[in-house]
């Protein structure tokens, strides 16, 4: 069993103004959570106006080679790969708060 220091608890508790340290991780876990999708779709929102299309589409036109780029260039794999692993990490967490809530 995992431990935690009391100064830690204590520190948890006055923190997030919560009446005991389940209260406090729920909070800051919820939080957590948050930040975390706030973030990602920035990411995703950030390359969606980059390249006038969503994810979907950016990935059909890349496998065809149809982009307004070269799908081959630096920079067109970097996207790519980049946006994958928001929208991946994006429904990774939005599942971890569907079973948090």
């Amino acid at each position: 069993m995992t431990v935690m220091s009391p100064k830690l608890g204590e520190v948890l508790v006055k923190t997030t103004h919560s009446k005991d340290i389940n209260d406090a991780l729920n909070k800051i876990f919820s939080e957590y959570l948050e930040l975390k999708l706030g973030a990602l779709q920035e990411i995703i929102d950030r390359f969606q106006k980059k390249w006038e299309m969503s994810f979907e589409e950016f990935k059909g036109h890349f496998k065809e080679g149809t982009l307004k780029e070269d799908s081959y260039s630096f920079s067109a794999e970097k996207d790519y790969w980049q946006w994958e692993e928001a929208e991946t990490l994006k429904k990774h967490y939005e599942e971890i708060k569907r079973q948090w809530i």
